[in-house]
């Protein structure tokens, strides 16, 4: 049930914040904020992702558990998804995702979960 809401709201949380910064910045300054983020947004995952696979290859070099190492690498992905996505919120969750601090947080409240 909350897939069927996520797929119904967040099209239209899209929509809702292209018209609110249309309006406030114009329409090439926002296409060009959208594009801005998915090419930095693509280089910030490329690097976070390099990082990702050397901690992963560690882990399985030292005999570690590789559960976090394969899900921030996961959660890196998802990210990639989301900021080449189109629109300020998925950006937003897509930058998020990529911020050490706040996967961690993640992977902790999942595992409570």
């Amino acid at each position: 049930m909350w897939l069927f809401v996520a797929f119904i709201a967040v099209p239209l949380i899209e929509i809702a914040l292209f018209i609110q910064v249309g309006g406030a910045i114009g329409l090439f300054s926002t296409l060009a904020v959208v594009v801005v983020t998915a090419v930095l947004g693509t280089w910030l995952v490329r690097s976070q992702g390099a990082q990702a696979m050397a901690q992963l290859r560690g882990s399985f070099n030292e005999m570690r558990d590789p559960t976090e190492p394969l899900a921030h690498g996961a959660m890196i992905l998802f990210a990639g998804a989301l900021l080449l996505t189109p629109g300020f919120f998925t950006d937003a969750i897509g930058f998020l995702l990529l911020f050490p601090p706040f996967r961690t947080a993640a992977l902790k409240y999942l595992g409570r979960a």
